[in-house]
């Protein structure tokens, strides 16, 4: 017979972050929720090859190990005490896709509004508002911080 895993059967939170301020705020936040609703945490982070945002500097030999390390280092930054459960994801895929397919079947998806098209004014960034409007699951948006604020 085989055992249950402590999260089997658990709610699932999904966290999707990308290094910004607003994905420590989301990533904190998908926390207290995971905490509030006894769910497991699951952290997603979406890269291509050209999206490296979160380093100083392109980084031509930047992959899949690089992305899962930067993911884990951050996780660790962000939330010393991750709740029990937590993992981590790594997805090489467009960012609102990837957080979309992540999302399936969770509880709650956790996404920042970045918004760095330029229209600062608009409610959502353009990969928030693509995971709301696909999503199958409830999508709680963090909003950036205003500049200067």
């Amino acid at each position: 017979m085989d055992e249950a895993s402590p999260t089997q059967g658990r709610r699932r939170i999904v966290a999707a972050v990308d290094g910004s301020a607003t994905s420590r705020k989301t990533l904190v936040r998908a926390a207290a929720e995971a905490h509030a609703h006894d769910a497991t945490l699951e952290v997603v982070y979406a890269w291509k090859y050209l999206d490296q945002d979160h380093l100083e500097a392109f980084d031509p030999e930047y992959g899949a190990e690089e992305a899962e390390a930067w993911l884990e280092r951050f996780v660790s930054e962000v939330l010393p005490d991750r709740p029990e459960g937590t993992t981590i994801r790594v997805v090489n895929d467009h960012a609102a896709r990837a957080i979309t397919e992540a999302g399936r079947g969770a509880w709650t998806v956790v996404a920042g509004s970045r918004g760095l098209g330029g229209f600062r004014g608009l409610l959502l960034g353009s990969v928030s508002q693509q995971v709301v409007q696909h999503a199958d699951s409830p999508v709680l948006v963090i909003p950036t911080e205003p500049e200067g604020d």
